[in-house]
């Protein structure tokens, strides 16, 4: 038996073992900080050109981007799998899961994103104005006139919106195309986060934009249905929620999470979730990371057996293809 295809099974757990035990890499050797210094080169200069060019000239970064970090992830699993292949069996595949498993680790984040929103209910204990500080580190909204309230529940939307951005959906795109998939996915994310605004990005912006809500659309759904798994009143309710807010992917996480936790979450001029509710309250950002850790190893340990099964799939069809035109010769 080929134990190939229990690569990307076992990775994935590889990968999110490394999250749990040492967090995110130093900055100069991580790649989603190269990814954003690429991008960096190049945003005064798009944002300057007409609106045609910018949108053209955005799209073509992107394309550029999405490329390389393809092509890189590409050579890195070769390598993997041409250095591990004199050894074949299971160590083979146990040092091939376990280096591939290093690779996809940076591209994803639970660790650090469980660790930043609870530092801000910790921060939010301390003082009104330690909590907004705090908060202002991952959001890019103004943090500075926010309640108590305010606090928790955009930490909490922050947590759902990021189960999918930075977790769920590189292992989605892991399960779908590997290391290469994963990469790609990161990279639209990062491009999104760094150009994908209204205003002075409108234009340069738009591609990244779009090409982030292309690739998050199947993953977020999948993040919503998970936080409110055995729970299926919640299902109609989800849809409802989910077409509130602008974004067409964020809604799914954020409104589920509302729901579970029967709670109000709201952008205030943007959205109200589950306007039902009740109002946040300190012991609510616990409970939602206790949830979102819950759902996160529920689509994990789906995404590994999807794996195996995409690559075991893939692998049969291809023998038998291969079979039928030799004539079945062994």
């Amino acid at each position: 038996m080929n134990p190939m295809p229990w690569l990307p099974a076992l990775a994935i757990p590889v990968a999110l073992l490394l999250d749990r035990c040492f967090g995110e890499p130093p900055a100069r050797v991580h790649p989603v900080v190269w990814m954003g210094r690429f991008l960096g080169l190049f945003g005064d200069r798009l944002c300057a050109m007409s609106p045609k060019a910018a949108f053209l000239g955005g799209a073509l970064v992107w394309m550029l981007g999405a490329a390389g970090v393809a092509a890189i992830a590409v050579a890195i699993e070769l390598a993997v799998i041409a250095g591990v292949e004199p050894w074949r069996g299971i160590g083979h595949l146990a040092v091939a899961a376990l280096l591939v498993g290093l690779a996809l680790k940076p591209l994803l984040a639970w660790r650090m994103l469980r660790d930043e929103v609870g530092a801000v209910e910790a921060a939010l204990q301390r003082s009104l104005e330690e909590g907004r500080a705090r908060l202002s580190r991952l959001v890019s909204r103004d943090t500075t006139t926010l309640s108590a309230v305010e606090v928790r529940e955009t930490a909490i939307e922050t947590l759902a919106e990021n189960l999918n951005d930075s977790v769920i959906a590189p292992l989605f795109w892991f399960m779908v195309a590997g290391l290469p998939g994963a990469a790609v996915y990161r990279f639209a994310n990062t491009a999104d986060a760094m150009w994908g605004y209204r205003g002075r990005w409108e234009w340069a912006g738009k591609w990244a934009a779009r090409a982030d809500d292309a690739l998050s659309w199947i993953p977020a759904r999948l993040t919503g249905l998970a936080i409110v798994a055995l729970r299926p009143a919640l299902l109609r309710p989800l849809w409802r929620e989910a077409a509130l807010t602008p974004s067409p992917n964020s809604g799914w996480p954020m409104g589920a999470m509302a729901l579970r936790l029967g709670r109000v979450l709201s952008k205030p001029g943007h959205y109200r979730l589950n306007a039902a509710g009740t109002g946040v309250v300190a012991e609510d950002i616990s409970a939602a990371q206790r949830i979102a850790a819950g759902a996160m190893w529920v689509l994990a340990a789906a995404m590994a057996i999807g794996a195996a099964a995409l690559r075991g799939g893939l692998g049969l069809a291809i023998s038998g293809s291969l079979g039928a035109v030799g004539g079945g010769a062994p």
